[in-house]
C-alpha cells in the first residue's frame, strides 16, 4: 500500500498552523470584530435613545407633547425584544461560519466584552 502524500496527511492534522488558522484563528477574529462592533452600535443606540427620552420629557414640561408612561414602557419593551432579537441573530450567523461554531462564538463574546 503506497504512503499517502505529504499535503493529504498534513490536511488532516488537526495541529497543523493551516488547519487551526483557518478553523479556529480566523472565525475568532470575525466574531472578535462583530463583538466589538455590536457593542459600539448598542451603547450608541442606548445614549440616542436617551437623548431622545429626554428631549420628549423636555417637551413634555414645556407642554409641547403628552407622554403616558404606559407608552414609553411599551416602547421600553419593543426595543429591548429587537435588541435581543438581533444579538441572537449575530450568534447564530457567528456559528455557522465553522462545522463548531465555537471559535466564532467565543470570539464575538470576547469582543462584545472588548468594546
Amino acid at each position: 500500500m503506497p504512503t499517502p502524500p505529504a499535503a493529504v496527511v498534513q490536511n488532516n492534522d488537526i495541529f497543523s498552523s493551516t488547519f487551526l488558522i483557518g478553523n479556529v484563528g480566523a472565525p475568532f477574529v470575525i466574531g472578535l470584530a462583530v463583538g466589538y462592533f455590536a457593542k459600539k452600535m448598542l451603547r450608541t443606540a442606548l445614549f440616542l435613545g436617551g437623548a431622545a427620552i429626554v428631549l420628549m420629557f423636555i417637551g413634555e414640561y414645556y407642554g409641547i407633547i403628552n407622554i403616558s408612561d404606559a407608552d414609553l414602557q411599551h416602547a421600553a419593551s419593543a426595543a429591548t425584544e429587537a435588541a435581543k432579537n438581533s444579538g441572537g441573530f449575530l450568534v447564530d450567523r457567528l456559528t455557522s461560519i465553522t462545522s463548531r461554531g465555537a471559535s466564532a462564538a467565543g470570539g464575538f463574546f470576547v469582543g462584545f466584552k472588548f468594546g
